[in-house]
């Protein structure tokens, strides 16, 4: 029974990608003793980051039972010791690999082990020979080891010549002693090894093959093709062909032409020495015959295969009046969307000159439907046919045409393929060192024998006098000697022994004229600039005139011109040249009136020179030479106590002013001290540890104007600041204060009163250059009998009185503080306008029934004293309408005995007269006035005093 371990799976990794691993291969022995058996197998590929390990299962060979051998262990490594086994019994291994997915299928079993004698790992392999196959591939042979009855297979290793950069060549070993490795890089060298594998293990590595260029096998030549008749003249035919398809790693040396009679069995060569071209004259045919031909194609291999047999040409002179065939078609540059067509002008021009050639092209490799690429003939014997598709398969003709029309077409061409080949370079055009105006062409594929080939307009010969070619590795340069307009015109180029290495450049004229300023610029050449001249002023106040250029040689000169003679380092002036940095400075001390002008750096470092000239005049000389002074004064005031931060004043958020500075390098000698117009200010606060020292204003108004000194000092030295809050910066200050005034309004409220609405927003204070206007329904609100606008200084307010229906809408209350406008809005309707209203009406009746009351006004004092025997008056004054009912009493009790009071009431006043005031009389008067919207009581003291006594003192002596 199959035992192994449960793996669990999560949901995620069920619902992503699960990459359960592959199983191992080749499960062997490798080591065999007495008592254990030594296992070793070949990791699979991983699936995923995730690292492999291993279940080793083990069953009785022939048995169908498997078990776990390694107890339950997780395996880490491909090779496991198994113990626990049975002397005479065979066993059989496999093995399961496992990642964080799961458990693969187990491996293919071992062969049946046995515990006995160890097995001893396998001799090397040896003669490693790696032979020429292809241009990526090399045919690698080796010798089987002596005792080779174990031996499984081989692996096989190669790496770069000269690297030890070794990579395997197979996963599974390799039961022959043959092997052609693919992959291979077209030209590099390659070294190999390989190593014999066996059940006890793989041996050690065999000796390195000796290094071999990868490059195709020479073979002889694949057999030419299309055989066209190019002309016959009665007794002589002249026949052309196409080239190799393949020449087999050399290039064509030369051809072999045979010919037969139509009819006869017998072919007989035509030419004993090889045709360098590819067409031939064939002679001493006779006229009205029919004759075939096959062609050979030779290299230095040797001799290949003919061609097909032509078909059978009739020798009879040509008397037609059109020319006869062109031939010899050849593709250059062959790109994904391109090509360039070549072919030779016919040899039989008919009655007239061929006067141009027709093009034709059909798609696919075998169709006859052909489509005409120019509808006027063109002249030259190539053209660049343009808008083909990519990865699609075209055959081209061509036919000439004299005034008698157009002759026969060419034979088809072979199919050709748009495609752009992997590695395919373009002409470069550029300037070189000497400033010599070049075309340049690089190719990857190239042979011993290999060579550039160029030409002007593929068929030109370059002439010796105007041009030079070199080349240099894998790139030919073709230099112009004195480039001109005679120079311009269409540039190709292509490799001997490969003509579809081919690339074509139209140099123009303005590619000369641009390259012609290259030239100049390479011969004549200048200094470059990084940073041009820059004028620094340090803290001290010293000044630095500086330049930097590219980093120059120790043979490079520096003049230093200043107004037109050459300046050198003087005690004052300092003059430095580190030709590493290509760094140029002038350093002054203490610049003056005197250093006022041009300076001029010119420069040589060989054929190379550059000049760089400032103007340090006017106002860029002005401004340095003030800067430099002020730096240097204020570096002298650094040195005892001075303002890190000079006066200065803020607004804050509660709307105060505050004026502060900031001194540093004190100590406890130091005295800082503030004045006003003159006058030293008290109310400052200084904090020695953090040197801030502000004043703080809580509520500015006009006495805040004026001139802020502050002075700090100890016996090191003195510093002032300065703050004149007058004119301009008094109205900033205003401008600054508003803003931050109406930032801190808050929203419009509504505060009914007994003349009608009062709208509202509190500040923290106002000022009355903050301006306001108010807006209602978006109109201005100007002022009129039924609003009023008023401010204090925390609020800002407009009335509106006897409102109505017609009050109700938006209000808005805009603040102007001279720069921006703030708002605030109060949508006056709905309940709150009903509540406002209802209020309004509330507080208007009881301010009518306040104004209409009973009251007393005025008239009672608080004490009286009257002397015994005298008569008391007491009067008031009374307001009321209605006329208020009137009540005088005495310990709150109503006077009604007339003998001894007189009482008077009139409307508007009303007294009692006590007559012969006696002591009884002493006590509290009131006076008591009512009508229906109130009452009020008014009371008064009588103190009576005998004669001879004194009245109190508080009291109003009567009488």
């Amino acid at each position: 029974m199959d035992r192994g371990r449960t793996i669990t799976i999560t949901k995620d990794e069920l619902e992503g990608q699960v990459k359960t691993p592959f199983p191992p291969t080749n499960v062997h022995a490798c080591e065999v003793s007495d008592t254990y058996v030594v296992l070793s197998w070949t990791e699979p590929e991983p699936r995923g980051r995730e690292p492999l390990t291993f279940y080793v299962e083990r069953s009785l060979a022939g048995k169908s039972s498997w078990e776990l051998a390694s107890l339950d262990m997780v395996v880490n490594s491909p090779r496991f010791p198994v113990f626990d086994l049975v002397k005479g019994k065979q066993y059989c291994f496999r093995v399961r690999s496992i990642n964080k997915y799961g458990v693969s299928d187990p491996s293919e079993p071992s062969e049946p082990i046995s515990l006995g004698k160890p097995q001893a790992v396998p001799a090397p392999a040896h003669s490693v020979l790696a032979i020429r196959d292809r241009d990526t591939s090399v045919l690698l042979q080796w010798q089987e080891p002596k005792e080779k009855d174990d031996i499984l297979g081989y692996y096989l290793y190669y790496s770069e010549a000269g690297k030890q950069d070794w990579k395997t060549v197979n996963n599974k070993p390799i039961t022959k002693t043959r092997f052609i490795v693919h992959g291979l890089k077209t030209r590099r060298e390659y070294v190999f090894r390989v190593k014999s594998v066996s059940r006890a293990g793989n041996s050690s590595y065999s000796e390195e093959s000796v290094p071999i260029l990868v490059k195709a096998a020479i073979c002889v030549p694949s057999a030419p093709s299309a055989i066209a008749l190019l002309l016959c003249t009665g007794s002589e035919m002249v026949l052309g062909w196409r080239a190799p398809t393949y020449n087999g790693g050399d290039p064509v040396r030369g051809y072999y032409l045979d010919q037969v009679e139509k009819g006869m069995k017998t072919w007989r060569e035509v030419n004993i020495k090889p045709a360098k071209e590819r067409q031939c004259r064939v002679c001493n045919l006779s006229s009205g015959h029919f004759y075939q031909f096959r062609v050979f194609a030779a290299n230095v291999a040797g001799v290949g295969k003919p061609s097909e047999a032509s078909e059978a040409f009739l020798c009879e002179k040509w008397t037609m009046p059109e020319p006869g065939c062109t031939y010899d078609l050849e593709f250059r540059e062959v790109r994904n969307n391109s090509l360039v067509l070549l072919w030779a002008a016919p040899l039989y021009e008919g009655q007239s000159p061929v006067t141009g050639y027709l093009l034709e092209i059909s798609q696919g490799d075998q169709s006859d439907d052909w489509t005409a690429l120019n509808a006027e003939p063109i002249s030259d014997t190539h053209y660049k046919v343009s808008g083909l598709q990519a990865g699609q398969t075209y055959r081209l003709r061509v036919s000439a045409v004299n005034e008698a029309g157009v002759g026969c077409a060419s034979l088809p061409s072979e199919p050709v393929t748009a495609q752009t080949k992997p590695g395919t370079k373009n002409i470069e055009t550029g300037v070189d060192n000497d400033g010599f105006i070049f075309l340049s062409y690089e190719s990857d594929e190239m042979n011993d024998d290999s060579k550039f080939l160029w030409s002007k307009n593929y068929t030109e010969a370059i002439d010796a006098g105007r041009a030079r070619t070199e080349t240099k590795k894998n790139r030919s340069i073709l230099t112009f000697t004195n480039p001109s307009e005679e120079d311009l015109g269409l540039y190709t180029v292509e490799m001997s022994d490969n003509a579809n290495l081919s690339s074509s450049y139209d140099f123009t004229a303005e590619d000369l004229e641009r390259l012609k300023e290259l030239s100049w610029q390479v011969r004549n050449p200048l200094i470059a600039l990084k940073s041009g001249w820059q004028v620094e002023v340090s803290e001290k106040g010293d000044v630095r005139l500086w330049l930097q250029t590219e980093s120059l040689s120790n043979a490079a000169e520096l003049r230093l011109i200043f107004n037109d003679r050459e300046i050198t380092s003087t005690p004052h002036r300092k003059i430095n040249f580190d030709k590493t940095k290509g760094l140029v400075e002038i350093l002054f001390d203490q610049l003056s009136q005197e250093d006022e002008g041009s300076y001029t750096a010119q420069l040589r470092d060989g054929r190379a020179k550059n000049q760089f000239t400032l103007v340090f005049v006017d106002q860029k000389f002005r401004e340095t030479l003030a800067l430099a002074d002020a730096n240097r004064h204020d570096h002298q005031r650094k040195s005892g106590p001075y303002f890190q931060e000079y006066l200065s004043w803020k607004i804050n958020e509660d709307c105060e002013l505050i004026i502060q500075c900031k001194v540093t390098n004190t100590n406890k000698d130091t005295s800082l001290k503030w004045f006003k117009d003159g006058m030293e200010v008290t109310q400052v606060v200084y904090e020695q540890s953090s040197g801030v020292s502000s004043l703080t204003i809580s509520q500015v108004t006009k006495k805040e104007a004026g001139s802020y000194r502050a002075v700090v000092s100890d016996k090191r030295g003195e510093d002032v600041s300065t703050l004149d809050l007058l004119d301009n910066e008094y109205d900033n200050l205003l401008q600054q204060l508003s803003k931050q005034c109406a930032l801190s309004a808050g929203p419009l409220s509504i505060q009914s009163t007994a003349e009608g609405f009062k709208l509202y927003s509190s500040l923290k204070y106002y000022i009355s250059y903050l301006k306001n206007s108010w807006h209602f329904k978006e109109k201005r609100i100007d002022e009129e009998a039924r609003t009023k606008t008023g401010s204090s200084m925390q609020k800002v307010w407009i009335e509106i009185f006897n409102p109505t229906e017609n009050d109700k809408g938006k209000y808005t209350l805009e603040m102007f503080d001279g720069e921006e406008t703030h708002k605030r809005y109060l949508d006056l309707s709905g309940q709150a306008f009903a509540d406002a209203l209802l209020e309004y009406q509330r507080l208007k009746q009881v301010a009518i029934a306040e104004k209409n009351r009973a009251k007393v006004t005025k008239g009672l004092p608080d004490v009286v004293a009257i002397m015994e025997g005298k008569s008391l008056c007491l009067t008031c004054f009374i307001e009321g309408d209605p006329a208020p009912e009137i009540f005088w009493l005495h310990n709150d009790r109503e006077i009604v005995d007339q003998a001894q009071f007189t009482i008077t009431k009139e409307p508007k006043c009303s007294s009692i007269t006590v007559n012969n005031v006696k002591m009884e009389n002493s006590g509290k008067y009131s006076i008591f006035v009512r009508n229906k919207y109130g009452s009020e009581t008014v009371d008064v003291t009588v103190s009576v005093y005998k004669h001879g006594e004194k009245p109190p003192a508080n009291a109003v002596e009567m009488g």
